[in-house]
């Protein structure tokens, strides 16, 4: 079975500059990707062509199978898309607005009940939307890219300027559609942290490149050999293990311990812990070296990432 989307050496140029170069994704079924990179990375150009808004200077894009550039109209009617939360006649209600792409797509005026319930929105159907707050709004816009149940949905920043409350409910609605609508989530993101507790996969552009890509779950799986460790006093158990003839450096809030080869993890932690115990340096917390998505990404940009939000 074909992917959701794919793109083959997927290429712009404006001019001289390169924006996207020769990215090769691939989106799997029923996932929610999300699609991470700085402003000026690659992603809006990159989105633009999978929607068919920009053609490819090189390369191919497939959404659900069909060629977006071969056949843009079968492709369209395979994706629904949520740019931005605005383009709604505010005098209107959510219904009323639902209604002007429900009859420019040609879909029973039922598909408008379906989505708004998808949504969980309609109890607030009724209302007009120069009333809603932007969290309604972004759930209106969500109802109108699903009109027609396409395979695909395609997000831009879903989250962007949602306060707490509406970010953690943005981020709930979007784990669960794939389960509740069998449809496949591009996300495209800049936050970090929102990627991590909402995506299944996930993929880097930087510089106009696809730097990573895969199951987050696997790339972020305990690296061979390493443990991270957690001390009342980093200087000393650094020194400490060193001392032992053992690699460590510190890692974010962790030392790493690279094992040497053939040593057990179980046994080599439980050594480790009892030698700075007994050397009066409290541990926190033992165990595997896993990657963060935050590491993840310092390691295949080799750059800071984006500061997030507070």
């Amino acid at each position: 079975m074909s992917a959701a989307i794919e793109t083959q050496g997927l290429t712009r140029r404006f001019g001289a500059v390169t924006a996207v170069d020769a990215v090769s994704m691939t989106v799997p079924r029923q996932a929610v990707y999300g699609f991470l990179g700085r402003n000026g990375a690659g992603k809006t150009t990159s989105l633009k062509m999978l929607l068919g808004l920009l053609r490819p200077s090189a390369g191919r894009a497939l959404i659900d199978g069909v060629d977006v550039a071969a056949d843009r109209i079968g492709a369209a009617r395979r994706v629904g898309a949520l740019l931005e939360a605005h383009g709604f006649q505010g005098h209107l209600t959510g219904r009323e607005n639902l209604d002007l792409t429900r009859r420019l797509l040609g879909l029973a005026r039922s598909e408008i009940d379906r989505v708004l319930a998808v949504v969980e929105m309609t109890a607030d159907a009724n209302r007009r939307v120069g009333g809603y707050s932007l969290g309604m709004r972004q759930r209106l816009g969500l109802a109108r890219a699903m009109l027609g149940a396409p395979p695909v949905l395609i997000l831009d920043e879903p989250t962007n300027g949602l306060d707490p409350d509406g970010i953690a409910d943005m981020r709930r609605f979007l784990r669960s559609l794939p389960d509740r609508t069998g449809a496949t989530v591009l996300l495209s993101s800049h936050l970090l942290g929102e990627i991590e507790q909402t995506a299944s996969h996930v993929g880097v552009i930087h510089q106009g490149r696809l730097v990573l890509e895969g199951e987050l779950a696997a790339l972020r799986a305990g690296v061979a050999g390493r443990i991270a460790l957690r001390t009342t006093d980093p200087a000393r158990a650094l020194a400490l293990i060193r001392a032992r003839g053992l690699e460590a450096e510190v890692m974010e809030e962790d030392i790493e311990v690279r094992l040497k080869p053939g040593v057990a993890m179980d046994a080599a932690s439980a050594t480790l812990n009892r030698s700075l115990v007994e050397a009066g340096i409290e541990v926190t917390a033992i165990g595997p070296r896993a990657r963060t998505l935050e590491g993840l990404y310092r390691q295949a940009t080799a750059v800071e990432p984006v500061a997030e939000a507070a």
